[in-house]
């Protein structure tokens, strides 16, 4: 609360209550948020035991004093003017504000401000009641900074780099002379076989330890983020030259050439690396990105652990994106892909309750092709739509299988892009494949992503509601790598929140990721919100999502993603094993 020369004019008179009063003093003790009382001229007359912990000073020290004693210096004259103007109107203010312990520190809190009144309409107190918000804020600001950073290596994720970039070059075409920009696109050459053969905690180390070689290399205004799985963008601001480029990703191969000790295992990495230069390759960010990009392919097929800048010829010879385009039709035509299934423990009870259908294809041509690869690609050319609804016919073919073998409380859930979430036909196809399989909605959850339900809006809302009409349970897949926002939360149907591995990896190491993977979890469960823990691999992971309450992990810790046939024998031996204890 802070004064204001505007305050009403009132004579003294009796309060209206009697703040000293046992029952009053009992109920001040004992509330969890902050209270001050005010006489009418706004003397402090009483605070709680609350308010001291929060502020730090006690009675004595702020008796008789205004509530100006707390006050921060960060808002203006012109935010208390239209606090007191909206209390004067209507009797009470509601709101944010910053104030200042007696330590000095400033803090968050929420704050409401009551007038009491006598039976005459006199003005007698001001009650001021405040919640302490800080640790609320570091939660909303820790997410925020990780919708722009990406968790494993701490440097920007693709939304950031998109975002500094389109900055920059909106910045670049207003100056007078010309300004040249280095863009790279690095992709780390034989990084499967480092995580097949040694396993993903060693891969993902090894990823740390190449973003630190990176970060290194940079000046104050470069960019660098971790564009996706084992790639790397990095932009080399204002150049001179494009030999400056080439001396640069000479430099980069050099520095990552050097072998990796991770645990004892000396690792050897290389990578292959695409250049664009602005404004020459490109005026945009996409065009940019998409050049470097189509170089570093050129690079990798024609010699690992080197170098291309991006040429004209390039555009009319992507020939493995316009093959695997071609394969994806006839693979869609033949429905030639299979299912892979990675069971949901039960913390509480160490039962298996879900699956999580995840969508794998081998090529006669290119043999496995990576999720990362085709289904962007999918997406891209709208082929997402077809596959989409060949998966779904497959799942309720493999539910079948999986009932007969007596597994039938087991809920599948189906991860569900956002162009086909976003289809005027969505529902209506799904329903269609239900009822041509004969099957139920209540055996499927659908799991969508941060990013596809984001804008908030009407239709994401009622697609959202039909769903759950229909019997599907809901699931935000990923939380955490997208926007973060917790107003859906509250807003859309939810059954589930599935925390991103990200959260999930440094979970027995680094203190502010377990304070956010508990905050999450928390907040989910005081809004009935069930919580899904991906990509736990150690039991230390799993003896801290305990201890947290999380209700169900999934992860290579317990089974890697499974065919229908090596699940059912996974589920048969977990079902005993639980039985005998």
């Amino acid at each position: 609360m802070e004064s204001h020369k505007n305050l009403p004019h009132t004579e003294p008179c009796e309060p209206t209550f009697n703040y000293t009063s046992e029952v009053v003093k009992v109920i001040l003790e004992n509330v969890s948020q902050g209270i001050m009382i005010t006489d009418h001229q706004l003397k402090i007359v009483a605070v709680n035991p609350a308010f001291e912990f929060v502020t730090g000073y006690n009675l004595e020290e702020v008796k008789g004093k205004t509530p100006k004693i707390l006050q921060s210096g960060i808002h203006d004259n012109k935010f208390y003017i239209e606090m007191w103007e909206n209390l004067k109107k209507h009797g009470i203010w509601r709101g944010e504000i910053w104030n200042r312990r007696k330590t000095g520190d400033v803090y968050p809190e929420h704050l409401t401000i009551t007038e009491i009144k006598d039976q005459n309409g006199n003005i007698t107190n001001f009650c001021g009641i405040f919640t302490d918000l800080s640790e609320r804020k570091m939660v909303e600001n820790e997410l925020e900074r990780r919708a722009l950073t990406d968790a494993l290596t701490e440097v920007n994720n693709r939304f950031a780099f998109l975002e500094r970039m389109n900055n920059l070059l909106e910045s670049s075409k207003k100056v007078s002379h010309k300004v040249f920009h280095a863009v790279f696109f690095l992709d780390l050459d034989r990084f499967k076989q480092v995580n097949d053969t040694l396993g993903h905690s060693i891969g993902d180390q090894l990823l740390v330890e190449v973003a630190k070689r990176l970060k290194g290399l940079l000046k104050n205004k470069d960019i660098l983020a971790r564009y996706g799985g084992d790639e790397f963008v990095i932009t080399l601001t204002n150049i001179t030259h494009p030999r400056e480029a080439a001396h640069f990703a000479e430099t980069i191969i050099r520095i990552l050439e050097e072998p990796i000790n991770i645990h004892g295992h000396e690792i050897y990495i290389s990578t292959s690396i695409g250049v664009s230069i602005f404004p020459n390759d490109g005026k945009t960010t996409d065009e940019l990105i998409h050049r470097a990009d189509k170089a570093m392919y050129y690079s990798k097929n024609t010699r690992q652990n080197g170098y291309s800048f991006y040429f004209d010829d390039l555009s009319n010879d992507s020939r493995r994106l316009l093959k695997l385009d071609s394969e994806l039709r006839k693979a869609i035509e033949n429905k030639d892909f299979e299912l892979y299934y990675q069971p949901k423990v039960c913390l509480k009870t160490n039962e298996i309750k879900g699956i999580e259908a995840l969508v794998r294809w081998n090529n006669e041509q290119f043999g496995y092709v990576s999720p990362a690869e085709f289904i962007p690609l999918a997406e891209e050319t709208g082929l997402i739509i077809p596959m989409s609804e060949i998966i779904l016919e497959k799942a309720c073919e493999d539910l079948r299988t999986l009932r007969l073998a007596g597994f039938s409380n087991i809920l599948m859930s189906i991860n569900i892009s956002s162009i086909h979430f976003h289809q005027n036909s969505f529902l209506q196809s799904i329903k269609e494949i239900l009822e041509r399989n004969n099957t139920s909605a209540h055996h499927f959850e659908i799991e969508v992503t941060e990013r596809t339900i984001m804008n908030n809006d009407s239709e994401t809302i009622n697609k959202l509601v039909r769903l759950k009409q229909l019997g599907f349970k809901i699931s935000i897949d990923d939380f955490g790598t997208g926007y973060s926002s917790l107003s859906y939360l509250v807003r859309f149907p939810l059954d589930y929140l599935k925390i991103d591995r990200s959260f999930i990896q440094h979970l027995g190491s680094l203190d502010e990721k377990q304070a956010i993977v508990d905050a999450i979890i928390q907040m989910a469960h005081r809004l009935n919100v069930e919580v899904v823990a991906e990509g736990v691999e150690s039991v230390q992971q799993v003896k801290k999502l305990r201890e947290y309450g999380c209700d169900y992990i999934q992860g290579y810790y317990y089974s890697k993603p499974l065919p229908m046939e090596l699940l059912i024998e996974f589920l048969q031996f977990w079902e005993v094993e639980l039985k005998e204890g």
